[in-house]
């Protein structure tokens, strides 16, 4: 049997106790966690540093620390900017370039977009998107080949979607996949470890004339990002039991 940490056990315990609690109420101090659980201080900071990474707390200096308001989950049939979202969660948004390049296409890609030569490529960026600089979720967004002008576009800090219409491109209508995946070679990124599952969404993306214009995979770290869906009931078809 896998013995747990002691640190993981407090974090699971103080996750319970966050999830009965109001956003801005108090969460006692190191030394007063130390003392309850019986632990070291540096044991309690591990569980209380796990927290914060996934925004469930905030640490402010010269006040303490409190429960933070989680994230808003983003309706699954809207896409709204990334930016917009976790600013509507009171939180500081960033990127973390990993890679922007023009590649060959995978063949997933190359069908996604419409590409019709015989070595197709695509405009490929490659990004770790942040909330007050926790890792929500790795961006692998590819465009086609003809729009190179994004790659001097400043990812970090700006919109990929304000750039496409500053092209005169306008994203109208997408559609998603969503599945689950370990992390993997991402969970580096994520600072989770590569075993955890991930939400995984896959869309693809037309602009105002019905062209593909993007096709990107996010992969989201669940316990920092959620999707609401909405839906329909069918009833039973006639004859089925219930």
């Amino acid at each position: 049997m896998v013995k747990v940490p002691l640190y993981a056990r407090i974090e699971r315990e103080l996750r319970a106790r966050l999830a009965r609690a109001e956003p801005g109420d108090v969460v006692p101090a190191e030394a007063a966690l130390a003392q309850e659980f019986g632990v070291a201080r540096m044991t309690v900071r591990a569980a209380l540093n796990a927290l914060e990474a996934d925004g469930l707390i905030e640490r402010i200096q010269g006040r303490g620390t409190f429960v933070r308001q989680p994230p808003t989950p983003r309706p699954a049939g809207t896409l709204s900017s990334f930016q917009d979202q976790v600013r509507s969660w009171g939180r500081t948004p960033s990127s973390r370039l990993v890679e922007a390049e023009v590649r060959p296409a995978t063949p997933e890609e190359a069908a996604a977009l419409a590409l019709t030569a015989a070595t197709p490529r695509v405009v490929s960026i490659t990004r770790v998107r942040l909330a007050d600089a926790a890792p929500l979720a790795v961006e692998y967004a590819c465009f086609p080949p003809h729009l190179t002008a994004l790659l001097d576009v400043d990812v970090e800090t700006g919109s990929l979607h304000r750039a496409l219409h500053a092209l005169g491109l306008r994203p109208t209508l997408g559609s998603s996949t969503l599945t689950a995946q370990p992390a993997g070679p991402d969970g580096g990124r994520l600072q989770v470890p590569a075993t955890e599952p991930l939400l995984v969404e896959t869309r693809l993306i037309v602009d105002q004339d019905s062209m593909p214009l993007e096709y990107t995979i996010s992969r989201y770290v669940g316990s920092r990002y959620a999707l609401r869906v909405t839906f329909d009931v069918h009833p039973p078809e006639s004859g089925e039991n219930p």
